[in-house]
């Protein structure tokens, strides 16, 4: 893909996909992967001068459309263009084809798959937004591997839920990717979701619940294949589960302030 009109091609094809979907069973947020409008590649990349776009372009109005004709909110990804300076983004569309807001992808991924920082230029803010009455929070792709992150969202701005959008590629770093995100969700208590691309080079998304054991595991997409999923998200097994284990309540304030033994 290094044209705009095969981005706007790829846009509609997957807004149809999305409406023919909701037309049997209704949703209250659709979310897509990380650029979910453009191919993750250099060549997209190398290309972006054409293929980028600011908050009022071809793909998210084409979203907006969505969400106003379906009452639904949508989440997906753009090349987003601000000036010369373009940022991975996962932009929100609300039921009224309001945009709520964007998330820039904060930590570029410069290893394996990926070559990120030549193109793209880090985020500078964190973004939460409402929906059916939860708080979602979308970080991109690398962003899981900083703890941080997500436990600056959950504590200090109250999200219901991760909304985790990838990329990821099967290189060398691919097998790790999975912990992170069971991690994130069992030591935050919080559902994640780590969308990735599907494709012969991508897939193996997965849903993790604020607990996961053998008899809860978590909910895997296919290994490659183009899939949609309906997940429910039950606020009140987040509350048993803070309720039941306490790590939460019991972590220190902080654990830098602690005297170091010397011996």
């Amino acid at each position: 893909m290094t044209t705009a009109d095969g981005r706007d091609r790829h846009v509609r094809r997957t807004a149809d996909a999305v409406r023919v979907r909701l037309s049997e069973r209704p949703a209250d947020l659709v979310v897509l992967p990380e650029l979910s409008s453009i191919a993750y590649s250099d060549e997209a990349f190398a290309s972006l001068a054409v293929l980028g776009e600011a908050l009022d372009g071809p793909s998210v109005e084409c979203y907006q459309a969505l969400a106003r004709e379906t009452r639904v909110t949508v989440v997906f990804g753009i090349a987003r263009r601000t000036g010369k300076t373009h940022r991975i983004s996962q932009v929100a569309v609300g039921p009224q084809g309001q945009v709520l807001g964007h998330f820039d992808k904060l930590h570029r991924a410069n290893f394996g798959f990926s070559a990120e920082s030549p193109y793209f230029s880090a985020g500078d803010h964190l973004f939460v937004f409402e929906c059916a009455g939860l708080r979602f929070a979308p970080i991109i792709c690398y962003d899981i591997r900083f703890p941080e992150l997500t436990r600056t969202l959950v504590l200090d701005r109250h999200a219901d839920v991760i909304l985790h959008c990838g990329a990821y590629g099967r290189d060398e770093s691919f097998d790790s990717w999975h912990a992170f995100v069971t991690t994130r969700a069992m030591e935050n208590q919080v559902p994640v979701l780590s969308l990735n691309r599907a494709g012969e080079a991508f897939g193996d998304s997965l849903y993790c619940d604020a607990w996961v054991d053998a008899d809860n595991p978590p909910l895997r997409f296919p290994a490659h294949d183009e899939a949609f999923r309906y997940i429910d998200i039950d606020t009140s097994a987040t509350d048993r589960v803070r309720s039941s284990y306490g790590w939460l309540e019991d972590r220190f304030e902080s654990y830098g302030d602690l005297p170091l033994l010397d011996r």
